[in-house]
């Protein structure tokens, strides 16, 4: 299997605009392209994982990778999938952030001599004149285009301000900018950035000729995948001190079974032979396919030492060994018809202060069973269940045995 072909079997690929042609550049490894990511916090979050791990496959087939940081972007903000306009960002927190998204990037890409550069479009985008960048490059995009862009409809119904309007060009100005300096001749992004992309391709054309090699690709779920960075709770960080590995761990491990194995596919490295003999997997063996998940991408972002430590804690918590939980002790006075409810066990725990605030907890997705999300509030016990010790768990710190 080629390396295109392993993309298109891991899901990754979604639009083209040249198949044949980036084929060839990619299975020979002879694609320079590039990603971009907006500094828009102080670090990444998971919505960037999947874009961290498709360059560190090219990669290691030979291609070249160049992490293009938008330092320059960033000033204005992407307005693709929001409702509302981006927080100005001042110079100096943008540029604080570069340099923490330098630093977690070194552990998925090898930037020694040669093999990927890191470049921040701030290098040359804050250098432009206005004037001449709109007598450059201004007669080669269509406002009829743009506006049918699928990065703005959703801002057109909210307003969308002249300031965002500029980022399709800012973005193509990117594309023929790197082509010039570092021989970029491939662009990556997400199913959202798709208008954006074919902008840079097409201006490189205009301005360099029908013979200039560019070419864009998506990724399937790239705009899924930054929905992914956000949970009820908030984002789920890279840096271990925002988000724990621990935390990290069990965000993947809670996620739904029916994306499991999609995940599994587009994120680990684990071979396509393997992963295939999962989709049989069911019950509980979904289970254990959900622990492969977390380990793999928590070792990936913080070390194989860090995710046996939150595999440890995980097991020893939501595993046999419940020594360190506190324990409640239920009667028969507790059960009606045989059983408890979850949002009994709650309030019987002093988990929440109320059942309406545990009804809120579990719809939130805050309260997990035995290391297993629970959103039903339906869901009971059993005496048989309740002998053996059920172990709840809100939020990030509050846990509880529950023994009949």
């Amino acid at each position: 299997m080629t390396l295109y072909d392993e993309l298109v079997a891991r899901g990754l690929i979604a639009q083209v605009t040249n198949e044949e042609e980036i084929k060839k550049m990619i299975n020979r490894g002879e694609a320079v392209f590039y990603i971009g990511f907006d500094p828009t916090a102080d670090s990444l979050h998971v919505g960037h994982f999947m874009a961290l791990c498709l360059m560190k496959r090219l990669q290691m087939a030979g291609n070249k990778p160049i992490v293009l940081i938008g330092g320059g972007t960033a000033m204005i903000g992407d307005p693709s999938g929001r409702t509302d306009m981006r927080k100005m960002m001042t110079e100096e927190t943008i540029a604080h952030n570069v340099e923490c998204f330098k630093r977690q990037m070194s552990r998925f890409i090898d930037f020694s001599e040669g093999k990927a550069i890191v470049v921040n479009n701030a290098d040359w985008l804050l250098k432009l004149n206005y004037v001449e960048l709109l007598r450059d490059v201004g007669a080669c995009f269509s406002v009829n285009n743009m506006l049918r862009a699928e990065c703005y409809k959703q801002r057109m119904e909210h307003g969308l301000s002249f300031l965002e309007f500029n980022y399709m060009i800012m973005q193509s100005y990117d594309f023929l900018e790197l082509y010039k300096r570092y021989g970029c001749n491939m662009q990556f992004g997400g199913d959202d950035q798709w208008s954006n992309m074919l902008g840079g391709t097409e201006l490189i054309r205009r301005k360099l000729g029908k013979d200039a090699h560019a070419m864009t690709i998506t990724l399937l779920l790239n705009s899924e995948g930054k929905k992914m960075g956000k949970t009820q709770s908030g984002a789920v960080w890279l840096d271990p001190e925002k988000t724990s590995p621990y935390d990290f761990y069990q965000y993947w491990r809670n996620v739904d079974d029916k994306d499991v194995l999609k995940c599994i596919r587009m994120l680990t490295f684990l071979p396509l032979e393997q992963i295939d003999e999962m989709e049989t997997w069911e019950g509980s063996r979904l289970n254990e396919a959900k622990d492969i998940l977390a380990y793999e991408l928590t070792s990936l972002v913080h070390g194989k030492e860090a995710a046996e430590a939150a595999r440890t804690a995980a097991r020893s918590l939501f595993g046999g060994d419940m020594s360190d939980a506190p324990a409640v002790t239920l009667t028969a006075a507790d059960l009606t018809d045989g059983t408890v409810d979850l949002i009994s066990l709650l309030v019987k725990g002093n988990m929440v202060p109320s059942r309406s605030e545990g009804r809120r907890a579990v719809e939130q997705g805050g309260v997990t069973v035995d290391g297993e999300k629970v959103t039903d509030l339906r869901k009971t016990f059993t005496v048989e269940e309740l002998q053996k010790g059920v172990l709840v768990k809100r939020g990030k710190k509050t846990f509880a045995k529950f023994v009949l």
